[in-house]
Protein backbone atom coordinates (compact mmCIF):
# COMPACT_ATOMS: atom_id res chain seq x y z
CA UNK A 1 0.00 0.00 0.00
CA UNK A 2 1.50 3.44 -0.91
CA UNK A 3 1.86 5.95 2.17
CA UNK A 4 3.54 8.44 0.43
CA UNK A 5 3.07 10.03 -3.39
CA UNK A 6 6.17 12.57 -4.75
CA UNK A 7 5.24 14.78 -7.35
CA UNK A 8 7.36 16.76 -9.39
CA UNK A 9 6.05 19.84 -10.75
CA UNK A 10 7.28 21.58 -13.93
CA UNK A 11 6.78 18.80 -16.73
CA UNK A 12 4.70 16.61 -14.66
CA UNK A 13 2.04 18.20 -12.24
CA UNK A 14 2.20 21.48 -14.25
CA UNK A 15 0.67 21.63 -18.02
CA UNK A 16 2.36 23.39 -20.72
CA UNK A 17 0.29 26.53 -19.80
CA UNK A 18 2.23 25.89 -16.00
CA UNK A 19 -1.46 25.18 -14.40
CA UNK A 20 -2.92 22.40 -12.56
CA UNK A 21 -5.51 20.25 -14.34
CA UNK A 22 -8.75 20.34 -12.36
CA UNK A 23 -8.39 16.26 -13.39
CA UNK A 24 -4.79 16.05 -11.55
CA UNK A 25 -6.06 18.27 -8.97
CA UNK A 26 -8.98 15.58 -7.99
CA UNK A 27 -6.53 12.87 -7.96
CA UNK A 28 -4.67 14.83 -5.37
CA UNK A 29 -7.64 15.80 -2.77
CA UNK A 30 -8.62 11.59 -3.81
CA UNK A 31 -5.46 10.28 -2.55
CA UNK A 32 -5.38 13.11 0.51
CA UNK A 33 -8.80 11.58 1.50
CA UNK A 34 -7.86 8.18 1.23
CA UNK A 35 -4.68 8.84 3.79
CA UNK A 36 -2.03 8.85 1.31
CA UNK A 37 0.69 11.64 2.24
CA UNK A 38 0.83 13.88 -1.11
CA UNK A 39 4.60 15.69 -1.35
CA UNK A 40 5.55 17.93 -4.12
CA UNK A 41 9.76 17.57 -5.08
CA UNK A 42 10.66 20.69 -7.36
CA UNK A 43 13.57 22.89 -8.16
CA UNK A 44 11.27 25.83 -7.48
CA UNK A 45 11.17 27.25 -4.16
CA UNK A 46 8.16 26.82 -1.91
CA UNK A 47 6.82 30.43 -2.05
CA UNK A 48 6.78 29.77 -5.75
CA UNK A 49 4.70 26.54 -4.90
CA UNK A 50 2.69 28.38 -2.51
CA UNK A 51 1.77 30.84 -5.46
CA UNK A 52 0.93 28.17 -7.79
CA UNK A 53 -1.26 26.45 -4.94
CA UNK A 54 -3.29 29.81 -4.27
CA UNK A 55 -6.66 28.98 -4.96
CA UNK A 56 -6.60 25.23 -5.58
CA UNK A 57 -7.33 24.25 -1.67
CA UNK A 58 -3.88 22.26 -1.85
CA UNK A 59 -2.33 22.09 1.39
CA UNK A 60 1.14 19.52 0.55
CA UNK A 61 4.75 18.84 2.09
CA UNK A 62 6.81 21.08 -0.42
CA UNK A 63 10.67 19.64 -0.92
CA UNK A 64 11.79 22.78 -2.62
CA UNK A 65 15.15 23.78 -4.44
CA UNK A 66 15.99 19.92 -5.62
CA UNK A 67 15.28 19.07 -1.96
CA UNK A 68 17.53 21.53 -0.67
CA UNK A 69 14.90 22.90 1.78
CA UNK A 70 11.71 21.29 3.23
CA UNK A 71 8.25 23.18 4.16
CA UNK A 72 5.83 21.50 6.10
CA UNK A 73 2.13 21.90 4.98
CA UNK A 74 1.55 25.14 6.90
CA UNK A 75 4.51 26.55 4.73
CA UNK A 76 6.97 26.34 8.26
CA UNK A 77 10.83 25.59 7.77
CA UNK A 78 11.44 21.59 8.07
CA UNK A 79 14.96 21.68 6.87
CA UNK A 80 17.31 22.91 4.92
CA UNK A 81 20.69 22.79 3.31
CA UNK A 82 22.30 25.76 1.92
CA UNK A 83 24.91 26.19 -0.45
CA UNK A 84 28.26 27.49 1.41
CA UNK A 85 28.35 31.47 1.51
CA UNK A 86 31.27 31.94 0.11
CA UNK A 87 30.97 29.20 -2.29
CA UNK A 88 28.21 30.70 -3.50
CA UNK A 89 29.30 34.27 -3.94
CA UNK A 90 32.52 32.34 -6.16
CA UNK A 91 29.80 30.68 -7.97
CA UNK A 92 27.89 33.38 -9.10
CA UNK A 93 31.41 35.17 -10.07
CA UNK A 94 32.27 33.15 -12.11
CA UNK A 95 28.40 33.06 -13.83
CA UNK A 96 28.45 37.04 -14.23
CA UNK A 97 32.15 36.84 -15.55
CA UNK A 98 30.76 34.42 -18.31
CA UNK A 99 27.75 36.07 -19.01
CA UNK A 100 25.33 33.83 -17.68
CA UNK A 101 21.45 34.72 -16.68
CA UNK A 102 21.06 32.92 -13.62
CA UNK A 103 18.83 32.83 -10.15
CA UNK A 104 19.46 32.43 -6.38
CA UNK A 105 16.99 30.57 -4.55
CA UNK A 106 16.96 32.49 -0.58
CA UNK A 107 14.16 32.03 1.69
CA UNK A 108 11.92 34.84 0.44
CA UNK A 109 12.87 35.58 -3.07
CA UNK A 110 14.94 34.57 -6.36
CA UNK A 111 17.49 36.72 -6.60
CA UNK A 112 18.57 37.62 -9.91
CA UNK A 113 20.90 39.76 -12.17
CA UNK A 114 19.53 43.30 -13.37
CA UNK A 115 20.52 42.81 -16.67
CA UNK A 116 20.21 39.23 -16.70
CA UNK A 117 16.79 39.46 -19.04
CA UNK A 118 18.57 41.70 -22.06
CA UNK A 119 21.27 38.66 -21.49
CA UNK A 120 19.21 35.79 -22.25
CA UNK A 121 17.29 38.29 -25.13
CA UNK A 122 20.88 39.02 -26.84
CA UNK A 123 21.79 34.97 -26.62
CA UNK A 124 17.99 34.76 -28.39
CA UNK A 125 18.46 36.55 -31.42
CA UNK A 126 22.16 35.46 -31.65
CA UNK A 127 20.97 31.69 -31.50
CA UNK A 128 18.36 32.22 -34.00
CA UNK A 129 19.95 34.61 -36.57
CA UNK A 130 22.86 32.12 -36.99
CA UNK A 131 20.54 28.64 -36.97
CA UNK A 132 17.37 29.26 -38.68
CA UNK A 133 16.14 26.25 -37.96
CA UNK A 134 15.73 27.27 -34.50
CA UNK A 135 12.20 28.54 -33.29
CA UNK A 136 12.16 32.10 -31.55
CA UNK A 137 8.65 31.17 -30.35
CA UNK A 138 10.11 27.99 -28.36
CA UNK A 139 12.70 30.24 -27.16
CA UNK A 140 10.62 33.08 -25.78
CA UNK A 141 8.04 30.77 -24.17
CA UNK A 142 11.16 28.90 -22.14
CA UNK A 143 12.39 32.41 -21.22
CA UNK A 144 8.62 33.60 -20.47
CA UNK A 145 8.42 30.31 -18.10
CA UNK A 146 12.01 31.10 -16.65
CA UNK A 147 10.08 34.67 -15.49
CA UNK A 148 6.60 33.16 -14.57
CA UNK A 149 7.86 32.67 -10.93
CA UNK A 150 7.07 34.71 -7.96
CA UNK A 151 9.62 36.59 -6.10
CA UNK A 152 12.09 37.48 -8.01
CA UNK A 153 14.80 40.30 -6.58
CA UNK A 154 17.07 42.58 -8.69
CA UNK A 155 20.90 42.88 -8.16
CA UNK A 156 23.56 45.02 -10.00
CA UNK A 157 25.85 42.06 -9.41
CA UNK A 158 26.90 39.41 -7.04
CA UNK A 159 28.50 42.06 -4.65
CA UNK A 160 25.17 43.22 -3.83
CA UNK A 161 24.78 40.40 -1.80
CA UNK A 162 28.42 40.14 0.29
CA UNK A 163 27.72 40.57 4.39
CA UNK A 164 23.64 39.90 4.01
CA UNK A 165 23.49 37.29 5.76
CA UNK A 166 21.58 35.16 3.03
CA UNK A 167 20.96 31.61 2.97
CA UNK A 168 21.68 30.43 -0.49
CA UNK A 169 19.85 27.02 -1.27
CA UNK A 170 20.22 26.90 -5.48
CA UNK A 171 21.89 28.47 -7.95
CA UNK A 172 20.38 27.89 -11.77
CA UNK A 173 22.10 29.20 -14.58
CA UNK A 174 20.35 29.18 -17.90
CA UNK A 175 21.49 29.98 -21.50
CA UNK A 176 20.79 29.12 -24.80
CA UNK A 177 23.89 28.84 -26.05
CA UNK A 178 24.47 25.25 -26.04
CA UNK A 179 28.52 25.42 -26.21
CA UNK A 180 28.38 28.22 -22.97
CA UNK A 181 25.94 25.18 -20.90
CA UNK A 182 28.44 22.67 -21.67
CA UNK A 183 31.26 24.85 -20.10
CA UNK A 184 29.52 25.64 -17.20
CA UNK A 185 28.25 21.77 -16.55
CA UNK A 186 32.20 20.56 -16.94
CA UNK A 187 33.31 24.25 -14.76
CA UNK A 188 31.63 22.49 -11.93
CA UNK A 189 31.60 19.27 -12.74
CA UNK A 190 34.57 18.27 -10.16
CA UNK A 191 33.36 20.15 -7.43
CA UNK A 192 32.94 17.48 -4.84
CA UNK A 193 31.06 19.39 -2.36
CA UNK A 194 28.09 20.32 -4.84
CA UNK A 195 25.18 18.53 -6.36
CA UNK A 196 24.75 19.62 -10.33
CA UNK A 197 21.53 18.63 -12.04
CA UNK A 198 19.81 19.82 -14.69
CA UNK A 199 15.98 20.16 -15.24
CA UNK A 200 14.90 21.71 -18.31
CA UNK A 201 17.22 21.45 -21.70
CA UNK A 202 18.93 25.51 -21.09
CA UNK A 203 19.54 25.15 -17.32
CA UNK A 204 21.61 23.41 -15.05
CA UNK A 205 21.33 23.80 -11.21
CA UNK A 206 23.87 23.96 -8.18
CA UNK A 207 22.79 22.94 -4.58
CA UNK A 208 24.61 21.38 -1.39
CA UNK A 209 26.52 17.90 -1.88
CA UNK A 210 23.42 16.27 0.75
CA UNK A 211 20.56 18.05 -1.06
CA UNK A 212 18.88 16.03 -3.74
CA UNK A 213 15.05 15.28 -4.05
CA UNK A 214 16.20 11.54 -3.20
CA UNK A 215 18.23 13.20 0.12
CA UNK A 216 15.18 14.93 0.88
CA UNK A 217 12.48 12.50 0.01
CA UNK A 218 14.05 9.93 2.48
CA UNK A 219 14.43 12.46 5.23
CA UNK A 220 10.91 13.17 5.06
CA UNK A 221 9.95 9.52 4.62
CA UNK A 222 11.29 8.69 8.21
CA UNK A 223 10.20 11.82 9.39
CA UNK A 224 6.24 11.00 8.61
CA UNK A 225 7.87 6.81 9.39
CA UNK A 226 6.87 5.97 6.14
CA UNK A 227 8.82 2.99 4.57
CA UNK A 228 10.47 3.71 1.36
CA UNK A 229 9.07 0.93 0.13
CA UNK A 230 5.74 2.31 0.86
CA UNK A 231 6.60 4.96 -1.18
CA UNK A 232 5.92 6.53 -4.91
CA UNK A 233 7.75 9.14 -7.02
CA UNK A 234 6.66 10.28 -10.45
CA UNK A 235 8.60 13.08 -12.65
CA UNK A 236 10.14 13.57 -16.05
CA UNK A 237 13.95 15.47 -15.60
CA UNK A 238 17.27 15.08 -14.54
CA UNK A 239 16.91 16.62 -11.18
CA UNK A 240 14.25 14.04 -10.94
CA UNK A 241 16.26 11.07 -10.84
CA UNK A 242 17.24 10.91 -6.99
CA UNK A 243 14.09 10.70 -5.93
CA UNK A 244 12.55 8.15 -8.37
CA UNK A 245 15.46 5.84 -7.85
CA UNK A 246 14.32 5.35 -3.92
CA UNK A 247 10.82 5.10 -4.18
CA UNK A 248 9.29 2.20 -4.32
CA UNK A 249 7.09 2.86 -7.49
CA UNK A 250 8.33 5.37 -9.88
CA UNK A 251 6.70 6.84 -12.73
CA UNK A 252 8.30 8.57 -15.90
CA UNK A 253 5.90 11.02 -17.64
CA UNK A 254 5.39 10.22 -20.89
CA UNK A 255 6.92 13.35 -21.87
CA UNK A 256 10.31 12.37 -20.52
CA UNK A 257 13.22 11.65 -22.26
CA UNK A 258 14.31 7.95 -23.13
CA UNK A 259 16.92 7.65 -20.05
CA UNK A 260 14.42 9.16 -17.20
CA UNK A 261 12.07 6.23 -18.53
CA UNK A 262 14.29 3.41 -18.45
CA UNK A 263 15.44 4.71 -14.82
CA UNK A 264 11.94 4.15 -13.82
CA UNK A 265 9.18 1.20 -12.88
CA UNK A 266 6.10 2.30 -15.56
CA UNK A 267 5.60 5.44 -17.87
CA UNK A 268 2.58 6.88 -17.13
CA UNK A 269 0.63 9.48 -19.41
CA UNK A 270 2.44 13.14 -20.80
CA UNK A 271 1.55 15.97 -18.80
CA UNK A 272 -0.27 17.12 -21.13
CA UNK A 273 -3.06 14.68 -20.54
CA UNK A 274 -3.19 14.02 -17.11
CA UNK A 275 -0.37 11.39 -16.39
CA UNK A 276 0.09 12.20 -12.40
CA UNK A 277 -4.10 11.86 -12.42
CA UNK A 278 -3.73 8.81 -14.22
CA UNK A 279 -0.28 7.48 -12.03
CA UNK A 280 -2.10 8.39 -8.68
CA UNK A 281 -5.58 6.60 -9.89
CA UNK A 282 -3.62 3.58 -10.67
CA UNK A 283 -1.74 3.44 -7.40
CA UNK A 284 -4.69 4.41 -5.14
CA UNK A 285 -7.26 0.93 -7.20
CA UNK A 286 -3.69 -1.21 -6.76
CA UNK A 287 -3.40 -1.01 -10.60
CA UNK A 288 -0.36 -1.10 -13.20
CA UNK A 289 -0.49 1.33 -15.89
Amino acid sequence: MVKLIALDLDGTLLNEDNYISDKNLDAIKFAQTNGVEVVVATGRAHFDVQSIFKDTGLQTWIIGANGATIHQPNGELFQSVPINRNEALNILGWLEQEGFYYEVFSNDSIITPQNGRELLAIEMDRVTSGNPDVSIEQLKHAAEKQYSQTGFSFIHSSKDLTGTGMDFYNILAFSFDEDKLKRGKAHFKGTTDLTIVSSAKHNFELEHQNASKGIALNILASKLNIDLKDTAAVGDSYNDLSMLRVAGRSAAMGNAPDEIKKSCHEVTLPNVEDGVAHFINSLIHGTKI
